[in-house]
């Protein structure tokens, strides 16, 4: 039997990525929001072609290099503001304040507040080039994120109870 994953229960969670650390063991979490939106969850491998004598029925195709599409959290709500930091540490010259985000889909079946997840996605290296606040309105009472925009250098499929410490 098939399993079909809704994708509109997830979280994001963040966590350093020991980036040049040499250190070793769990991944501490830096940050977490939950995000109503989520686009760019995409890798694309550019092909290129050889042409090969004596082959006349057309040309091989090879792999070339894997792109990333610039992943965009949109409308998130969080009690900290560990990803403003983050933002703010990366734009004052800390370029290689990396981190790894956990974009977890969520079990639809289950409360919001003891869900698990179902599906993870890991963006490694991250790196945030874009963060921008939801409007001011007297009626909220929340920090909201309407967009933070993610570049990184690699993305990864989890099952979560296979993705280690980190889940």
């Amino acid at each position: 039997m098939r399993e079909y994953f809704h994708s509109f229960r997830f979280r994001a969670d963040f966590f350093d990525s020991d980036l040049g650390s040499g250190e070793t063991g769990s991944p501490q979490q830096v940050a977490g929001a939950a995000f109503s939106g989520c686009e760019g969850l995409e890798a694309s491998m550019e092909s290129f072609e050889i042409k090969e004598g004596g082959w006349n029925y057309g040309t091989r195709q090879r792999a070339g290099r894997t792109s990333f599409a610039t992943v965009v959290l949109k409308r998130g709500m969080s009690a900290d503001r560990g990803l403003w930091h983050w933002f703010e540490a990366v734009a004052g010259g800390s370029y290689a304040y990396r981190l790894n985000a956990l974009i977890t889909v969520l079990d639809p079946s289950q409360p919001v507040d003891h869900a698990t997840g179902v599906l993870q996605w890991e963006l490694l290296n991250a790196l945030p080039v874009k963060y921008k606040a939801a409007g001011l309105d007297a009626a909220s009472s929340e920090i909201a994120i309407e967009e933070l925009h993610l570049n990184h250098e690699g993305l990864k499929l989890h099952h979560p109870a296979a993705a280690g410490g980190a889940a």
